[in-house]
């Protein structure tokens, strides 16, 4: 009896040690063995080094893991993988996956959930799955890319180094110093300006404004149409001056206006303008005739005689 029950005491011990280490492993396989799950299959083409106990999401979730991964030798170039996914857990017909590789190289499944509210997959049954390459697909794509761009990039390192020992470029970057002083002096200038000069000429542009401004208020006040009414009176004025002079140039009763109008005045005038002429003519040939001099004077003799 003691025998026998020692060995029901190591049986139930080594059964226990068993049951403890398969829920241990499962544990950190990220299985519950005391939750209950629903089983479907997921078909691909390439697994992308998906492994089991790999996470499963849906909508940015973890809702399962990966159970186990089978080569479908019925239907050769597809791999069967089975998930295991929350019972509560309603996957809509129509609903794919897809395998995505991250940034440290590791996969996990995403649950493309489709909108179809009324028709649910059965456990047991197989989703379509595909592949989508990540952020490291995409990386892989421009890999032809970037090669072609190497021998144009080792062209362009060239060109940039032959710029770079270009005496011209330090002569230019020397330019820029002493460009880059002489604008701090400028600006510096510019400060003492604004500083001292400029309040001063907004002082006396204030004044000026304000001398403007009583100006244009004694121009308020005066007295505008009377002003007006000065220039017309006096333009009126010279009109009638002017038609008073134009009435006695025109008239023979002044002398201007018979100086103007009357003919015989002018063939007076133009007749003595000739007589003058003729008279000068006439000194200038006979001067004897109208001047008599001597140098030495008349004789006392000569003017008896005479």
């Amino acid at each position: 009896m003691k025998s026998s029950a020692k060995e029901v005491k190591i049986a139930i011990t080594a059964i226990a040690a068993v049951v403890i280490m398969f829920v241990g492993i499962n544990f950190l396989k990220g299985i519950n063995v005391f939750k209950s799950s629903n089983f479907y299959y997921v078909a691909f083409e390439n697994i992308q080094g998906l492994t089991a106990s790999s996470p499963v999401y849906a909508d940015g979730y973890s809702i399962g893991i990966v159970r186990s991964i089978n080569y479908d030798y019925e239907h050769p170039g597809n791999v069967i993988v089975e998930i295991e996914v929350d019972k509560d857990m309603r996957i809509p017909k129509g609903t794919t996956a897809e395998l995505v590789t991250e940034m440290l190289g590791t996969v996990k499944m995403n649950l493309l959930l489709a909108t179809n509210p009324r028709e649910k997959c059965e456990p047991g049954d197989t989703i379509k799955g595909g592949v989508n390459a990540g952020a490291l697909g995409a990386a892989a794509n421009m890999v032809p890319e970037i090669q072609a761009l190497l021998p144009k990039l080792d062209s362009i390192l060239t060109s940039v180094n032959t710029l770079l020992a270009d005496p011209a470029l330090a002569g230019t970057l020397h330019n820029a110093e002493r460009i880059t002083a002489n604008l701090d002096v400028t600006t510096q200038q510019l400060n003492r300006l604004m500083a001292g000069d400029i309040p001063q000429l907004t002082k006396k542009l204030n004044v000026i404004a304000g001398n403007f401004e009583e100006t244009s208020a004694k121009l308020k006040e005066l007295d505008v149409q009377k002003t007006l009414a000065g220039v017309d009176a006096t333009l009126a004025n010279v009109q009638t001056m002017t038609d008073d002079l134009n009435k006695k140039m025109n008239s023979k009763d002044n002398n201007i206006g018979l100086m103007l109008n009357d003919r015989s005045i002018y063939d007076n005038l133009n007749a003595a303008t000739a007589n003058a002429a003729s008279l000068m003519k006439d000194l200038q040939e006979n001067p004897k005739r109208y001047v008599h001099f001597s140098v030495w004077g008349k004789s006392d003799k000569k003017k008896k005689s005479e």
